[in-house]
């Protein structure tokens, strides 16, 4: 039940059987429909989950009300939205399933428990924070000197099993670009590989 999670720790230390134990004995699995909302704007983030299975997206409105993803997260993937987790403050993000999800979580007082009793899992987060710093700094470049053409490229790089998974919008929302304009490179790049 608990493989990939603990693969995904083990790229960055090494854990004995009782520090596996220990650690999934604090994970808290739960399964969210399609559509569910983890995470609403003014609520404070109470998890760091890992995706065991399924598809979320964290997102905000824009000043119009529009919704603007800003990333998405699959299987072996970690979301939360971390300051607000971390700080305990009010999420200015959502956090949404598109596809029926389930997640491994842990909250604030079983993360600060799994951190005093195995310290070298500072690590662990460490390197996670570092990994989404890098993807959200990535995705800020492309934005900015990337024509859409190419930020989509970029995207299917990233996420290459996303545009089979969910609707265009999300894609279109997340690239800032029409669902039309998706829908057009996409054709665009299937008759290229004909």
């Amino acid at each position: 039940m608990f493989e990939n999670i603990i693969k995904n720790v083990t790229r960055f230390v090494s854990l004995t059987e009782e520090e596996e134990k220990f650690f999934t004995d604090l994970l808290l699995c739960q399964a969210f429909p399609k559509k569910a909302v983890l995470l609403r704007q003014g609520e404070i983030c109470q998890f760091e989950g890992y995706i065991h299975k399924g598809c979320v997206r964290l997102y905000c409105l824009d000043d119009k009300g529009s919704e603007v993803t800003m990333l998405f997260a699959v299987e072996d993937w970690w979301i939360s939205d971390i300051a607000s987790f971390h700080e305990q403050k009010p999420s200015k993000v959502y956090i949404e399933a598109l596809e029926d999800s389930e997640i491994y979580m842990l909250n604030p007082e079983t993360k600060e428990k799994l951190l005093q009793e195995i310290p070298k899992f500072e690590r662990v987060f460490r390197m996670l924070v570092q990994r989404n710093l890098s993807t959200l700094q990535n995705r800020l470049v492309n934005t900015i000197s990337k024509t859409a053409s190419d930020r989509y490229l970029e995207f299917i790089k990233v996420y290459p099993s996303i545009p089979q998974r969910i609707p265009q919008y999300y894609i279109a929302s997340y690239l800032g670009v029409s669902k039309e304009f998706v829908s057009t490179i996409r054709k665009r790049l299937a008759s290229k590989e004909k």
